[in-house]
């Protein structure tokens, strides 16, 4: 099988602009309102080396999604990664439009688990989804997540805030 993800490059910022500004209409009711300059080669140039430094830093591993052919399909980060007692990430991801309906989430998804439970040696790991995104509620079940409850006003989304349920992944072979 293809591996779905691999770490995101400074070089991705050509594609990934590409993507955001096809996309922008689909992802609009998924994500935070976000300024004309996140979607340029720039802004996503700026976004990438933030993030790879947060990488650096220990507090997430940024990946794209990547299709049959190699080319990127769309993002999925490990984040706000907890050391100590707590062994925790989150994870967020979206797919291109014309993406979607294949089965990548729901493989990136696997291999990001697999990642954070492996090479990172995680304990745990959680998403969340609003109430009404059932794709992504069904790939997030597909991957072995359980919803585990729901939070009120969780994240800003389309300028608003919003209800977000929580769903997670526990490492069943530490």
């Amino acid at each position: 099988m293809v591996s779905r993800i691999r770490l995101i490059s400074a070089n991705d910022d050509v594609a990934l602009a590409a993507l955001h500004r096809d996309n922008r209409e689909f992802l609009a009711p998924w994500e935070p309102l976000r300024p004309d300059r996140y979607y340029s080669q720039a802004g996503q140039r700026a976004d990438i080396e933030a993030a790879l430094l947060r990488h650096e830093n220990g507090g997430s591993v940024p990946l794209v999604i990547v299709d049959d052919h190699g080319d990127i399909a769309g993002r999925l980060t490990v984040n706000g990664i907890v050391r100590g007692a707590f062994q925790s990430c989150s994870m967020g991801y979206w797919l291109a439009k014309n993406q979607t309906g294949k089965g990548l989430a729901t493989e990136a998804v696997r291999a990001a688990v697999e990642l954070a439970f492996t090479e990172l040696g995680l304990h745990r790991v959680q998403a969340e989804t609003l109430l009404h995104n059932t794709p992504s509620k069904n790939v997030l079940l597909r991957a072995g997540f359980e919803q585990f409850g729901l939070a009120p006003r969780f994240l800003k989304i389309a300028g608003k805030w919003q209800d977000h349920l929580m769903f997670q992944r526990l490492n069943d072979v530490e």
